[in-house]
């Protein structure tokens, strides 16, 4: 007698969007980039209740573009291979699991999980804010004249924990700058959907 074996695989996606809530003003809609090997090493690490791999904070950097003379962007390709792997040009970091300690803000810097019944799929809504007076060193006002500012922001993922404090990239994208201002808060709302895909038996 033949034996049947299922087959099943998991695909994940990514969606940001990234806007002010106070003015309604959104600066980025778009996927991103998932480094599937980190987020396989983190899938397992959370299942077998490893004390790890579960996300933690989000990681803002300015290195994804650059910007020639005539304002024309050139986009680098989203870090999504080597476990090793981190954004292009890390400038600043926020705490978003709201169970952690070290989340100053857990309210409205947090994670949580929506699942519709009789779905394969499970979202995982992470909410991220930077208030009018975070970074700490940001400009006064939005009108930077150098896209390599240190908050103009053209890059950032989602990190895994770890408790030696080198949390793995577990996706990463890459966007046209936006700078981060005394003036203007900015709401960043990511998305992953964790899908389970049936292949059938054979």
């Amino acid at each position: 007698m033949e034996q049947l074996t299922d087959y099943n695989g998991i695909h994940i996606e990514g969606h940001i969007k990234i806007h002010n809530p106070d003015s309604g003003e959104v600066f980025i809609n778009k996927r991103n980039a998932i480094h599937y090997e980190n987020m396989s090493i983190a899938l397992a690490e959370s299942l077998g209740n490893a004390g790890q791999g579960f996300i933690y904070e989000m990681a803002f950097g300015n290195g994804g573009t650059s910007v020639d003379p005539t304002g024309i962007i050139t986009y680098l390709t989203p870090n999504s291979t080597g476990t090793n792997a981190s954004l292009y040009n890390q400038t600043y970091t926020k705490v978003v699991d709201d169970q952690s300690v070290n989340n100053i803000d857990p309210t409205r810097n947090k994670i949580e999980t929506r699942h519709l019944s009789g779905t394969n799929y499970t979202d995982i809504i992470v909410s991220c804010l930077l208030d009018y007076g975070e970074p700490d060193g940001q400009a006064a006002y939005d009108t930077a004249a150098n896209a390599e500012d240190q908050f103009v922001f053209d890059e950032l993922g989602l990190k895994s924990y770890s408790p030696t404090g080198t949390g793995k990239l577990i996706t990463h994208v890459i966007f046209h700058p936006v700078q981060k201002s005394l003036n203007r808060l900015i709401q960043i709302d990511y998305t992953v959907r964790v899908q389970s895909l049936s292949g059938g038996n054979i």
